[in-house]
């Protein structure tokens, strides 16, 4: 049986459901960002445990539809820009609609829809947050920071980067400015995220 869980974006969330899900003699195949995928069938009295147990945890059991893809096309993102050492060489567009079998347009209007951004605004605003992870690393050139996450240039990176934050790379580099957000609040307009 596949569950989809809101707000599971990190590790350390990772290893929460898989303690309540131990709680409940409930036994996973794999527990994955925002999906998990058990070897039972769950009793209504299993879901609302795992429900209460997660919501302590900031989780939350999701069961429409459209809510779970949306949380799929987020992580497939989160996944591809936070926790992936080489993004993909194809469209961003190509990647998602190929990784969550769906077509892209759909996808694009259904997350616009719901999340009042376009997923490619999403996908913008999580690059800046890796460029700023990556600055503060202080391991890499701007250069090298612009070719491992795919700029045209290191000139668009840093304009996008400026329409962003207000500040150009250097300067936020100079400031040793910690203005960074958690992952899993990146893009949230209004919604609140803990996990």
């Amino acid at each position: 049986m596949k569950i989809f869980i809101k707000y599971m974006v990190s590790n350390r969330c990772k290893m929460a459901v898989k303690e309540e899900l131990k709680k409940l003699g409930l036994h996973f195949i794999v527990v994955d960002l925002g999906e998990v995928e058990i070897m039972e069938n769950m009793t209504l009295a299993q879901q609302e445990q795992l429900q209460r147990a997660l919501l302590v945890s900031g989780l939350e059991l999701m069961d429409d539809k459209r809510a779970v893809l949306i949380e799929r096309v987020k992580t497939v993102i989160m996944e591809m820009i936070h926790h992936s050492d080489e993004l993909p060489k194809m469209n961003y567009s190509d990647f998602i609609s190929e990784k969550l079998d769906y077509d892209y347009t759909y996808l694009s209007n259904l997350f616009s829809e719901v999340k009042g951004i376009t997923i490619q605004q999403f996908i913008i605003i999580h690059k800046i947050e890796r460029v700023k992870e990556l600055l503060l690393y202080d391991e890499l050139s701007l250069t090298e920071i612009s070719y491992k996450l795919h700029y045209s240039s290191v000139a668009h990176l840093s304009n996008q980067f400026k329409k962003v934050t207000g500040l150009s790379p250097s300067r936020f580099k100079q400031l040793k400015y910690r203005g960074r957000s958690p992952i899993e609040d990146i893009g949230n307009l209004n919604e609140r995220s803990e996990a």
